[in-house]
């Protein structure tokens, strides 16, 4: 049954799980990728760099779907953009199962990623309608839920890969894509829009709302930065594992992203205490944490452990930097929460698609000491951007 949500009124318990669980299932297709990139590359006869440029394809997509597609969300119902959006995830993953070359793969990835900016139409529909209290904790929740999603992909799509082929994933995505959209018809209500005018007058206002809020700019770009550093280590694991001196299956790197379960339990956590902590301390808490993981996974890159301790540390630094800009960006304006979010997001996977870029060219030259100095830098640029900005 669909409930009803009341602008500062709050937005039930049951629906804010389902929307955490369903944030959960659509962005998992962004990451499947990332532990099947050596037996795609090995199946289609394609180099590891070139394999490597379907996570960032995705996520070149992803920043698209945030810049055209999240804007709509204050014009438009969220509830049919959201039906819209599971359609076309259907039929993208539906052609990478299928494809017989990379660049199908690749043009399905770019749709993929455009239409899997679900969830960041959930986060400022929770913001919006949330008591103030509850903000902070409730977008923690989303986020939750993302991050949930994000490592259960990379369990999952691991196991299946080795040991059902890389295109038995993108067949069983496609399936739970098509089944979201009747429990969204059926659980989400219409919701009123925020924003009155045109879609070219709505793309405008984000150039204005951009220039205007110096706040939004600041925690966009470090918070991108930060995110380009975390997937760098994902871009090239798979690579890294799956040669000397570990020769490890699609499935052990896969499970590799259960240690990432910290910083999804960190996510509600931070939540809580941002209003009491403050922004500005848990970047300088995240991005210095971010530094240390990758100091971990350089000085012990011949075992698991340092990969164990790498992964656990970096997820919960990236959740500290994440939640703490993002429940800040939102608070900006709530009349205009997903065109915050929209410039936010892109920002964001911008900088992860660059993350990803830089990691893949670094380690074609320099091996994984060559990721580890992408992964250092782009956290290390985030805080000294802290260290330097006002309060």
């Amino acid at each position: 049954m669909k409930q009803k949500l009341v602008e500062n009124g709050g937005v039930p318990a049951s629906l804010l799980w389902l929307l955490a669980v369903i944030a959960a299932l659509s962005v998992a297709n962004l990451y499947y990728n990332q532990p099947l990139l050596n037996r795609i590359s090995a199946d289609l006869g394609v180099s590891e760099f070139t394999a490597n440029l379907i996570p960032m394809t995705t996520q070149i997509g992803y920043a698209l779907g945030l810049l055209f597609i999240i804007p709509l969300g204050d014009l438009y119902s969220r509830r049919k953009i959201i039906v819209v959006n599971f359609l076309l995830l259907t039929a993208a993953t539906c052609c990478i199962a299928v494809s017989p070359g990379i660049h199908y793969i690749l043009a399905a990835s770019l749709v993929t990623g455009i239409c899997s900016v679900i969830p960041q139409i959930f986060i400022p529909l929770v913001s919006q309608f949330s008591v103030p209290q509850n903000k902070a904790r409730n977008v923690g929740l989303m986020l939750s839920g993302l991050l949930t999603g994000i490592l259960g992909s990379r369990v999952v799509s691991g196991i299946v890969g080795e040991y059902f082929g890389w295109r038995t994933m993108y067949y069983v995505a496609a399936v739970i894509m098509f089944l979201c959209i009747f429990v969204i018809l059926r659980a989400l209500p219409d919701m009123p829009s925020n924003f009155k005018g045109t879609y070219a007058g709505l793309m405008k206002s984000l150039g204005t709302l951009y220039a205007a809020r110096p706040t939004l700019r600041l925690v966009s770009v470090r918070a991108g930065l930060c995110f380009g550093s975390f997937l760098a280590l994902w871009a090239c694991l798979a690579f890294k594992l799956s040669g000397e001196p570990f020769h490890a299956g699609n499935n052990v790197i896969g499970m590799l992203g259960l240690c990432g379960i910290a910083g999804a339990l960190t996510a509600s956590v931070v939540g809580a205490y941002v209003r009491r902590m403050g922004v500005r301390f848990f970047n300088y808490l995240g991005a210095s944490l971010m530094i240390l993981a990758w100091v971990f996974m350089y000085f012990l890159q011949d075992c698991y452990a340092g990969y164990i301790v790498g992964i656990v540390v970096i997820d919960i630094g990236m959740q500290c930097v994440q939640i703490s800009n993002q429940t800040c960006a939102l608070s900006l304006d709530m009349h205009a929460s997903n065109r915050i979010n929209t410039i936010f997001m892109t920002t964001y996977f911008v900088g992860g698609a660059l993350g990803t870029l830089f990691a893949g060219t670094f380690w074609h030259s320099f091996g994984w000491a060559g990721v580890t100095c992408t992964g250092i830098c782009l956290a290390g640029i985030s805080l000294v951007i802290t260290l330097f900005t006002k309060h």
